[in-house]
């Protein structure tokens, strides 16, 4: 049994949300210990980059939701993102999870990870971009291993893909975790 840990960063439950939930659902039927965590729903303030954690080893000052988070990260032995796209990028809400884990990141080692990406646009090309942001936090990992990357494309409309063949896909591969 794994510790799996999906953050859904998703400003709303649309499309990434439900696709995370498939992957919890499967992950939960291989038997593995799953928590989902909607970004969005928490207290998350941007990293000001003062320094106190980098510099002098201490804790963030900042007092809210992102510490929580964090150590179940450093529990989790899997970690999956989830994000819709916007602007070939991450959405605020995860990447502003992940801008304040540097307190953290030297401790995240040997950690899975799995990547789910949802866009408007139909050229699942469109989501290069993203997937290198989140290759390029796992750069900054001391061991990362890289589950899987579901890029779920052409999802105009918020619950598209609760009828798409991308939710099964996302139930497959959280089985397989």
């Amino acid at each position: 049994m794994k510790k799996v840990l999906i953050l859904s960063g998703s400003p709303r439950k649309g499309n990434s949300q439900t696709l995370c939930e498939a992957v919890a659902e499967g992950a939960r039927e291989a038997g593995h210990e799953v928590t989902l965590i909607r970004v969005a729903e928490k207290q998350i303030g941007y990293c000001t980059g003062c320094g106190l954690c980098s510099f002098q080893g201490k804790p963030c000052p900042i007092k809210d939701d992102a510490e929580a988070i964090q150590r179940q990260m450093l529990a989790a032995d899997v970690i999956v993102m989830g994000t819709p796209v916007y602007f070939y990028s991450i959405c605020a809400q995860l990447k502003t999870l992940i801008d304040r884990s540097s307190p953290y990141y030297e401790q995240m080692v040997g950690k899975t990870f799995g990547f789910v990406m949802t866009s408007a646009d139909d050229d699942p090309a469109c989501m290069d971009r993203t997937l290198e942001d989140f290759r390029g936090y796992l750069a900054c990992l001391d061991d990362p291993k890289e589950a899987f990357v579901l890029r779920a494309a052409g999802l105009t409309h918020p619950n598209e893909a609760k009828d798409s063949p991308y939710l099964a896909q996302a139930h497959a591969l959280g089985k397989a975790l």
